[in-house]
């Protein structure tokens, strides 16, 4: 059930994305945040202390590679994995770097939403409004149904992918709190990103704010 969640949360995205393809997207800023302060969220509460339960210098060294991969990921991605898109309408090509960048995030991503409930809504939470932000860029950049619709069907199956790996594969269930690590690490960019991305300026609103103290206190209670 976990997979096809993580599964739907991208098609989701992609159906909203299709139906206000033609119309601006409002507030997208405020849900971006609530969905970046949800995954931080859940990261600080529940997916770092059980990380830490023995910690380590190593561990603290994974996290911080987690960080950097994800800024090495950025590059290739132009900050996809946290809701900005930049898609050059003159070159319709399939995207694969994109891709590749983003399948990298969402396999890691995929491992400790495997076995934290909390940490899965995290990313179900975080998925919808980056899935739909593509849809719309895509659509908008000219992109066919036909390869919008590929690209994010593909993309839709790399966390479940991660999180059948990751539950399935004795290798990685031996480094599974190594591999979190990581994922820490990438969680903590890309949420803290979104948070201060996500409004013109930089500057906070009540609304934006209020959006993110919902979010903790949800994640709280979760």
């Amino acid at each position: 059930m976990n997979l096809i969640l993580l599964f739907l949360s991208v098609i989701a995205g992609y159906g909203l994305g299709l139906l206000f393809q033609k119309k601006e997207i409002k507030n997208t800023s405020i849900i971006l945040a609530f969905s970046g302060a949800f995954l931080l969220s859940v990261t600080l509460f529940e997916l770092l202390p059980e990380v830490f339960e023995q910690p380590s210098k190593e561990l603290g060294l994974l996290v911080m590679i987690g960080i950097l991969l994800q800024i090495i990921l950025d590059f290739f991605s132009k900050g996809a994995e946290h809701g900005h898109v930049h898609l050059d309408s003159g070159n319709l090509h399939f995207p694969w770097l994109l891709f590749l960048s983003l399948s990298i995030h969402s396999l890691i991503e995929g491992a400790p939403a495997a076995a934290n409930d909390s940490i899965l809504l995290g990313v179900l939470v975080h998925k919808v409004p980056i899935a739909l932000i593509l849809t719309f860029f895509f659509l908008n950049a000219g992109y066919s149904n036909l390869k919008t619709f590929a690209f994010l069907f593909m993309f839709a199956l790399m966390t479940p992918i991660g999180s059948f790996l990751s539950s399935e594969v004795s290798f990685l269930k031996f480094y599974q709190n190594e591999i979190n690590a990581v994922a820490i690490g990438i969680f903590l960019h890309v949420s803290t990103t979104i948070l201060f991305e996500s409004s013109k300026d930089h500057k906070f609103n009540l609304a934006k704010l209020t959006a993110i103290v919902l979010a903790v206190i949800f994640a709280y209670f979760v």
